[in-house]
């Protein structure tokens, strides 16, 4: 695919991200990308495998269901009219295509869907928790003190190189890519990390679906071109989550990272999770991974 029609669609995926509240007609998001609306369909969706009209539809349904698992106070009535839903009951037929149940039923099935029961991992995949795990909260509280340093932490604005990738199978790939891109600039040093941003959430996202940033954390202005894109983490709050863990104690130390949120009180803020690698596990004797998970908070 042409670097140029992603560096474009990419432009658009982001404006999306940032209006689902707003007029989305294909004319605007057309103009977003400078594209016609007749190429738009056709370039979008050979690159996201969803036309247009179904991502942003997709994309506000998911953020709608993100809403009623986290607000208590705002009504479905005012959701199905912010994002652009001319009734409540057509937001409840579009809603119910996506999940099987109503919003309200949704909303009450809360435990479902909750984060202790679903996690986001650094492979991608998502596995629901089981239930010695839910029988077993205490044990992961004690674990998570025993393999996890947690702080509070204000972080400051961070400037990232990125590579757009849609689902889990090929995110190996996309670093591969990035670093090629990134070595001969000079910008890969032994200091350098690599992050991944998380724009989907699996718990409400079919995992091939979900999109994520293959990142570099940069620490000079750095120009890109083709699908080597720039993006931001926004300075704000964060609870961080060092461990030293190999590949397969992701998905619990996700899991126990959450439940350690829950426990003290805090709420997760509407901004993205990442993921910070310090180093690079395959080169560790131990194959031990070790990285910080962010979650954003209020």
């Amino acid at each position: 695919m042409n670097e140029d029609y992603i560096k474009r669609i990419n432009t658009i995926l982001l404006f999306i991200d940032k209006n689902l509240d707003s007029e989305l007609s294909l004319e605007i998001v057309a103009n977003v990308g400078f594209y016609s609306p007749f190429h738009l369909h056709r370039i979008f969706k050979a690159i996201t495998n969803e036309t247009i009209n179904s991502y942003i539809t997709r994309k506000r349904i998911e953020k709608t269901a993100s809403i009623l698992l986290h607000q208590k106070n705002i009504s479905i009535t005012e959701l199905s009219l912010q994002y652009g839903f001319k009734s409540n009951s057509s937001f409840t037929r579009t809603f119910k295509k996506f999940y099987g149940i109503s919003p309200s039923e949704f909303r009450k099935s809360k435990p479902k869907y909750s984060k202790i029961r679903q996690v986001e991992s650094k492979n991608g995949q998502e596995n629901g928790l089981s239930d010695d795990y839910i029988c077993n909260i205490d044990n992961l509280i004690n674990w998570i003190k025993m393999n996890a340093k947690i702080e509070i932490k204000e972080m400051p604005k961070l400037e990232l190189a990125f590579i757009t990738q849609i689902g889990p199978e090929g995110l190996g790939n996309a670093y591969a890519k990035l670093m090629k891109w990134a070595v001969p600039k000079g910008l890969l040093t032994e200091n350098s990390k690599m992050a991944t941003i998380y724009h989907d959430s699996y718990k409400i996202t079919e995992p091939e679906k979900v999109r994520m940033s293959a990142s570099l954390i940069l620490n000079e202005k750095t120009e890109v071109s083709g699908e080597i894109g720039l993006t931001t983490i926004e300075k704000g709050k964060f609870i961080v989550g060092h461990f030293e863990i190999g590949i397969q104690e992701f998905e619990k130390s996700w899991t126990a990272l959450f439940i350690w949120m829950n426990e003290n009180g805090y709420k997760k803020a509407d901004r993205n999770l990442f993921e910070i690698y310090h180093n690079n596990f395959n080169e560790h004797p131990e194959k031990i991974a070790i990285v910080d998970f962010y979650i954003p908070i209020e």
